[in-house]
Formats: structure tokens, sequence, C-alpha cells
């Protein structure tokens, strides 16, 4: 059983409460949630499943420095992304977003994830339809289904929960 990596990034710290429910979840087969930026490249290599989340802040933009925070985030970290060899990797990608207050760009930062670890070779696992959701656009979207899991915590949160159960049962044979 191949054991699973989840890193995430925040600023509210809502993206860290999904998480820690996830590594509930999975019990013993996921390792303790680390915040993007108390980690490295290696850090991520060193797992072969990873599950990776972000919240959208305002105009599509990744958490990190340019968005306002105190803290350093995605924004800094996918750049060191470059270079990278995920080749056998697989990556499942969640994401927080507010479809109703951002309908323009909404759960862009799932669409900036994907690229990133698409680009460095990883097997990406985890996507979901896009029924359900009310938006104009989205990056993270492939066709009608987006590249991982989506959350509504402003908008669905009653869904979340279930949304969560489903996905995770959906990418479980990448740890099993």
């Amino acid at each position: 059983m191949a054991k699973v990596g989840i890193f995430f990034g925040t600023d509210t710290g809502n993206t860290r409460k999904v998480a820690k429910t996830i590594a509930t979840k999975l019990g013993d087969a996921a390792d303790k949630p680390v915040n993007i930026n108390k980690a490295s490249v290696d850090d991520l290599l060193a797992y072969d499943v990873l599950i990776v989340g972000s919240p959208t802040y305002g105009e599509g933009e990744l958490p990190g420095m340019s968005a306002g925070h105190d803290n350093e985030s995605w924004e800094e970290f996918l750049p060191t992304l470059v270079g990278a060899d995920f080749t056998g990797k697989t990556v499942a990608i969640y994401g927080l977003g507010d479809q109703e207050g951002y309908p323009g760009n909404f759960v862009d930062a799932v669409g900036f994830l994907y690229d990133a670890f698409a680009d460095a070779g990883a097997t990406i696992v985890g996507m979901t339809s896009s029924e359900g959701y009310t938006f104009k656009k989205s990056k993270a979207l492939l066709g009608d289904q987006f590249v991982g899991l989506v959350l509504d915590e402003d908008n669905q949160k009653e869904l979340s929960e279930g949304r969560l159960s489903a996905w995770l049962d959906s990418i479980s044979s990448a740890w099993a």
C-alpha cells in the first residue's frame, strides 16, 4: 500500500481543514497534511501518491504573497516544480472556491495545480463532474469535468461531505 502525501496551501485555514478531513478518512494510508510553504519538491517526490489542495483567491489567484497573504504558498512553490520529474507519481487535486462571488474564475487554482503537475509528468486522477455548480468560467475545466474535486464552502457547504467521500472512493485505487 502506497503512503499518501497531502499538501495544501491556505490563508484562512479552510483548505487545511479539508486536508485534515482527508487524512482522517484515509487513516493509516496517509501521512499528516503539510502546508506547502513548509515543503520542498523533494518532500513531494518522496511519495508515489499525492493529494494537493488549494483555494482560489480574488480574481483567480493562487494563495501567495501577491494575493496579500502573510506567508508564501502555491504561488511561490509552483515555479520550483519546473524541471522536476513526477513521472510515475499519481496526483489528485482538490480546491475550494466561491461560484457565486467569483463565477468568472471559479476554482482557477485547481487548473493551475493541474497544469503544473501534468507538465512535470504526473498522472492526474480524480476528475469530477461540473454538474451542480453555477459559474461562467473556470481554468479547472477539461471539457465538462473539473480536473479535481471542487468544493464551495461558501454556497454549497452541505454538499461538501458527500462530494469528498465520493471523490476519495473514486481515487482509492491509487494507494490500495
